[in-house]
């Protein structure tokens, strides 16, 4: 029997997901001999009569599940779909692991019954969340002859090993079987720590969370794969609900999302996959496109014709063969330029000054320009940042993760707690203080001409940092239990402060005052809403704060109401465990240690995407599926090119299906990196539509030579600028 699912195999930018979406609307919109409604008209089959399964789609009500990659691309995709389709039918698009935790959540009750677990509501623990509680838990073993073999420190160690959870999760091993995997692909001469001891805790770790309703993505797609995928009460409700399932981009999808879409199209449902093979941009964090791709037998296949005429993805295959075969004289097309300088600060600045040149001689607009990287540090950030700005030329970082702490916004209100609760003194000093007494005087100019359109309105301060300097000094009294602030009078030369900050440096304390007898009386319900209240009070005040403040705001209360919701369950559990008094130190600690990042949940600027030149890494800018006229790949010589770097878990290739537990040899290691530089050449390539710059500089930040693989590229290069 012919498929009606659909398999479309494309290169970037092909028009796989524009197929994806005229395939939905094949589905759901009704031909005219169905011209009745989606929801109320069904039909059934008569004698004689056929009709295409895919025909059935528009009879029934069940839905369609809609899969991205990632968070940015499902949302991009939800709203195509309802462009494409009018907002006639309600689509909810997901990614695989929102999805799983979607399902895991609604299907708790069925859970607790098959694993025997206790009646509470389950709660999902974020990484940092997730690692700290880890932490506490094997610290007893995890003793200094433990770290010393494993050669990283403890947090390291930690997350490593949690990752391992992950990784089995999403290829469908049981955490019994983790240790056998990794005695397998380790090898016997391994030099890490035993695979039993790796796999116990783990064990321990795993039904200590499910003990108190705690999720984890790595313990929700367990739960999802090895329990629920497998019950037929669950089965039953699955395939009743959805007829479809329509799925972007699945080379970036773990191997559990395979059993699930053989589960739909095993009970009649059909489906439309696309798949890149130069894609996998999540290779080593999960994903398994080898495993997804044997999908394909059960489809028809439909292969999209090379990358699109308006890039330089043509050119992909001669660049790879210069690569692979450097002795072949090769020349690169004109289309590719290079930057070549002595030093790192040299070329960082020549590249940015070639962006400000062109887009100041309206060659290119600053939304047509894209710096990327193997690996971003932050003085090539800032360097690159400061250089355009002062051009007038606006940056956007793609997923810059900034610790939460860098904020000054932030640590004042950090600060602010210590000065609230008692017990916190030694959390804060003299400049935190002064820092705070900045922070809260801040004022906007114009508050009638505030829009949330120009988010960098100009802000006046009443305490500018030399006052605030002076008070901290002869103001703030020290104690390791009750630090205090005292009147300005306390300054003898207090006059020399002056009107304006003499009144808010009063406010200031009066408000502090305010708040510490309420939370004597228990009249302030927990740390959040004392953090509300500043906000509102100090920094909110009828005004709009810039962008990357407010994102960290919406952070900071968001990162607060889960650490304390988290803090409940276990004094709900355990009361012993936690008091009040150590969470809210332990809070302030783990934001201080840059654990915690203004990544809060996405709102989409107003106004359309940023007129902004892009800054990302090579995994940010895959990911994002974005396209430029105009690339700049810096450190074009950096041997990074070829790593997976931080893109790239521990243990990943030992959990790839088709070689479970298999040893991981130095031969392997090499063809991936090959494969790996390919991939990316191949995708970036198809991502531009006019010119590369190859940006090099013969040595690095610490001064070694750099003779990375895409040298030969550079070397070949007709040189746009040397010094």
């Amino acid at each position: 029997m012919v498929s009606h699912s659909v398999w479309i195999v494309g290169t970037s930018r092909s028009g796989k997901t524009a197929r994806l979406v005229e395939q939905f609307c094949s589905w759901v919109q009704p031909e005219k001999q169905y011209d009745e409604s989606f929801y109320t008209k069904k039909l059934s089959r008569k004698k004689g009569v056929h009709i295409p399964e895919f025909l059935y789609l528009k009879q029934i009500e069940p839905g369609v599940l809609v899969l991205a990659a990632n968070d940015d691309n499902r949302r991009e995709l939800g709203d195509i779909i309802v462009t494409s389709t009018l907002g006639k039918y309600p689509v909810r698009a997901k990614t695989p692991l929102g999805f799983f935790q979607d399902e895991v959540i609604l299907f708790w009750p069925l859970l607790i019954n098959l694993l025997s677990l206790k009646a509470q509501f389950p709660v999902r623990l974020r990484p940092e969340t997730e690692q700290e509680l880890a932490t506490k838990l094997w610290r007893p073993q995890l003793d200094e002859e433990i770290l010393r073999v494993a050669g990283v420190n403890e947090s390291r160690l930690v997350r490593r090993i949690l990752d391992l959870l992950q990784l089995a999760a999403y290829s469908g091993v049981p955490c019994e079987d983790i240790a056998q995997i990794l005695k397998r692909g380790l090898g016997e001469n391994s030099t890490t720590l035993e695979p039993e001891f790796l796999a116990s805790l783990l064990l321990d770790w795993r039904n200590w969370c499910l003990e108190r309703g705690l999720l984890t993505y790595g313990i929700i797609t367990e739960l999802y794969s090895k329990h629920l995928l497998s019950d037929r009460n669950y089965q039953q409700h699955l395939t009743k609900r959805y007829q479809a399932v329509l799925a972007d981009d699945v080379d970036d999808y773990p191997s559990v999302a395979r059993p699930l879409f053989e589960l739909l199209l095993d009970q009649g449902a059909v489906g439309a996959f696309s798949y890149n093979p130069d894609g996998a941009v999540r290779l080593g964090l999960g994903a398994d496109p080898n495993y997804l791709e044997g999908l394909a037998e059960r489809c028809r296949v439909e292969i999209l014709t090379g990358p699109p005429p308006e890039s330089l993805g043509e050119q992909a295959k001669q660049m790879v063969e210069l690569l692979t075969e450097p002795m072949v004289l090769l020349s690169l097309p004109k289309t590719v330029h290079s930057i070549q300088t002595t030093s790192r600060a040299q070329v960082l600045r020549q590249t940015a000054e070639e962006i400000a040149n062109a887009i100041q001689s309206q060659q290119v607009k600053p939304e047509e320009v894209a710096i990327i990287a193997p690996g971003l540090d932050a003085i090539a950030r800032y360097t690159l940042v400061e250089i355009l700005v002062k051009q007038n030329i606006q940056v956007e970082s793609l997923n810059d993760q900034r610790p939460l702490v860098s904020s000054p916004v932030i640590r004042a209100l950090l600060t602010m707690l210590a000065l609230v609760y008692p017990g916190l003194g030694r959390l804060v000093d003299r400049d935190a203080v002064a820092e705070m007494l900045v922070v809260l005087s801040r004022k906007q100019q114009s508050p009638e001409n505030s829009s949330l359109l120009t988010p960098n309105s100009s802000l006046t301060t009443d305490i500018d940092p030399v006052r605030a300097g002076l008070i901290a000094d002869y103001c703030f009294v020290p104690h390791p239990d009750r630090p205090n602030l005292l009147p300005v009078s306390a300054f003898e030369r207090w006059d020399r402060i002056g009107y304006a900050a003499t009144t808010a440096y009063n406010e200031i304390l009066q408000w502090l005052e305010q708040q510490r007898s309420q939370q004597e009386l228990r009249l302030i319900p927990s740390p959040i809403s004392l953090l509300d209240r500043a906000i509102q009070r100090f920094l909110w005040n009828g005004s709009n704060l810039p962008y990357e403040q407010l994102a960290a705001l919406r952070e900071l209360l968001e990162t607060a109401q889960h650490y304390w919701e988290i803090d409940t369950r276990l004094r709900q559990i355990a009361p012993a465990e936690t008091t009040p008094h150590t969470t809210l130190i332990e809070f302030i600690q783990l934001l201080r240690r840059g654990t915690i990042t203004a990544n809060p949940y996405p709102v989409r600027p107003i106004g359309g995407a940023r007129k902004a030149v892009t800054l990302a890494t090579i995994f940010q800018y895959r990911s994002s599926r974005r396209s430029h006229r105009w690339h700049f790949w810096l450190d074009a010589g950096s041997p990074l090119w070829a790593k997976g770097g931080a893109a790239t878990l521990f243990g990943a290739p030992f959990f790839l299906r088709d070689r479970l537990g298999e040893p991981w040899t130095a031969e392997d290691q090499k063809l991936a990196e090959e494969q790996r530089l390919q991939r990316i050449l191949t995708d970036l390539l198809s991502r531009v539509s006019e010119r590369v710059y190859l940006c090099h500089s013969d040595l690095a930040v610490n001064g070694q030579e750099q003779l990375g693989p895409l040298l030969p590229l550079v070397n070949a290069c007709v040189t746009h600028s040397v010094i």
